[in-house]
Order: C-alpha cells, then sequence, then structure tokens
C-alpha cells in the first residue's frame, strides 16, 4: 500500500456499487454474491439466525445489493420458540428473565377445555334445591287429618252467660261428653203446665211436648246425671213460637242464670203458626261434675208462649 493508496478494503472506503465503475472493477470489485460490499475484504457483519445468546442485542443483517434487509425473527409462530430464546437450562443457577412469550398457564382461550368445575358445582347446587323442596314438602305434606279434626271442634267462646242463635258460630268440643235428650215426658212440671201432642213437628217420642207455659210460675225442670267435670256447658231446647220471639228464665242448681233463655222466632214462622214455628236454640251454664238441675220457668217480664219437646246439654260452647 502507497501513500497514494489507501486500498479499498477501509469501511469508510466501501462503496457497495463499486462494481459499477471502471476504477472499482479495476480494484477487483464483484456484484455481490453472499453478502458485504462489491469490494474484496469488505466488511460483513451478517451472523445467521440462532447464534444469538440471552443478554445481547439482536443485530441486523446487511442484505445483498438488490435485498431488503433481513430483520432477525422476535417472536416465533403460537405456541414455538422464537430464534432468540434461550432455554432454561441455558440460564445460571439464579435463572434469568425471558425475553419470548412464556405459556399461558391453566389454558386460555383457544383449546381450553370445559369448565369442569363450574358444572361440578351447577349440578350440585340443583340437586340441593331438588333436596330442600323434597325436604319442605315432606314436612308440610301431611294428610290434613288434624286440620280436619279441627274443623270438625267448634271454638270456645268467652262468656259463659251469652246465648246464640243457631245461624251464630259457637265454640267448643261438640263431640266430648254429650248427655243424650230428654224428651217432655221425661221432665218435671211445675205449676199448670201440661203435655200435649196437638201440633205436628215435636221431635220428642210421639211428637210430645209440653205446653201451658204461658203462665208466671209455671215450669219445666231437668236433673242432668254424669256431667264429667266442672266447667262449660251448652244447653240446647227444641221449642216451638208463634212467630213472636219469648224469652224465659234459667235456673241452674238453684241459681238464676245470668240472662234470660233465648226463644226466639229462628224458624221466621208467620204469627199464630206453631207448625212453622219449630226450631232450636241455647246458651252456655257453667255446671259442676256429678248431678246438676236445670230449670226453665216463666216469671215477671218473661214472655213464655212456647211449646217445649226436647232439652239436651254438650260439654263446652257449642253450636249443634
Amino acid at each position: 500500500m502507497t501513500s497514494g493508496n489507501n486500498g479499498a478494503s477501509t469501511p469508510e472506503d466501501d462503496d457497495p456499487f463499486g462494481y459499477l465503475y471502471a476504477d472499482g472493477q479495476a480494484n477487483g470489485a464483484q456484484p455481490p454474491s453472499g453478502g458485504g460490499y462489491g469490494y474484496p475484504n469488505s466488511v460483513s457483519r451478517v451472523r445467521a439466525v440462532g447464534e444469538r445468546r440471552y443478554g445481547q442485542q439482536p443485530q441486523q443483517q446487511t442484505a445483498q445489493y438488490g435485498q431488503p434487509p433481513t430483520v432477525p425473527q422476535q417472536q416465533g409462530a403460537y405456541g414455538q420458540p422464537n430464534a432468540s430464546y434461550a432455554a432454561p437450562e441455558n440460564f445460571g443457577a439464579g435463572g434469568g428473565p425471558s425475553t419470548g412469550r412464556q405459556p399461558v398457564q391453566g389454558g386460555g382461550p383457544r383449546g381450553r377445555g370445559p369448565n369442569t368445575k363450574g358444572l361440578l358445582i351447577g349440578a350440585v347446587a340443583v340437586v340441593a334445591a331438588v333436596v330442600i323442596g323434597i325436604v319442605v314438602a315432606m314436612a308440610n305434606g301431611d294428610d290434613g287429618s288434624d286440620d280436619n279434626k279441627a274443623s270438625d271442634q267448634p271454638s270456645t267462646s268467652a262468656s259463659a252467660s251469652a246465648s246464640a242463635s243457631p245461624s251464630e258460630s259457637s265454640t267448643g268440643d261438640a263431640n266430648k261428653a254429650e248427655i243424650p235428650p230428654v224428651d217432655a215426658k221425661a221432665l218435671n212440671l211445675g205449676g199448670s203446665a201440661a203435655l200435649a201432642s196437638d201440633v205436628e213437628g215435636a221431635q220428642a217420642a210421639g211428637g210430645v211436648y209440653v205446653g201451658n207455659l204461658n203462665q208466671v210460675g209455671n215450669s219445666v225442670t231437668w236433673t242432668v246425671n254424669g256431667i264429667p267435670s266442672d266447667g262449660t256447658y251448652t244447653l240446647f231446647a227444641h221449642y216451638s213460637v208463634p212467630g213472636e220471639d219469648q224469652a224465659m228464665t234459667l235456673t241452674v242448681n238453684g241459681k238464676t242464670f245470668g240472662s234470660k233463655f233465648p226463644l226466639k222466632n229462628y224458624a221466621e214462622a208467620p204469627a199464630g203458626d206453631f207448625v212453622k214455628g219449630w226450631t232450636t236454640s241455647f246458651t252456655y251454664p257453667t255446671l259442676t261434675k256429678g248431678t246438676n238441675t236445670l230449670t226453665l220457668s216463666c216469671q215477671d217480664g218473661d214472655k213464655c208462649n212456647v211449646l217445649l219437646d226436647q232439652l239436651w246439654v254438650k260439654a263446652g260452647q257449642v253450636k249443634r
């Protein structure tokens, strides 16, 4: 190399198009055929793919003339390692960061299997709901026998002295300690009260009833045996009135009951018609265990135009 010629091998004098000129050709310049510039021994910085190691910066390849520069591929296809990826075994004992895409743990939107855990939880919830429904149905699904029994038992009333019409609801146990009815023939008559059977409709045997009660001092008395216990009872009377409400005095064991025994025209019979006036009324006396004496009498201020054929008692406050 002379002082007038620095050669064609210095980088600053490299001319990629030297082979196009006469002086370049004279100096041995050739068209590119594998990298580097057109001069012999020109600098080439091309590196084969895969030679890069972790921690080094990727270098851009110098393309041949007429070809685009090649950029190292930074990311391979999904799930495939790229050229610059260094396997974990290439790291030191302490490991190191990875510059490639890390595999998705637990699956992702692509290739993800069914959510078996969610399906299992849903199935368990459905089974639990069905079991709870069955348990509730079994708990509430009785045969209703208790309700039926309760419906057969009239409710109780707070007042033992109050009387009620057959159309009014009353309370108690209709089947508890029922005393058989007593007919007119078995009653003790007081004053000028007398037995008769002229008016049809009496329930007593032979259609016999007690009449002529419409005078002060006349009465009927019933001695009741077999009362099971102390308490409130219902005293019933079957009678007929001629279209007008009547009321007589009730005496229980020698004491006047708190209110008159109501003998109203519940049958709504026309005036003077005893045949159509047969009906039933009741009141709630307090009786004692054993034997009790019940008397219906005509006293001053009473209205006693009544035909009476039967009396009976039931425990509690009942309607029938």
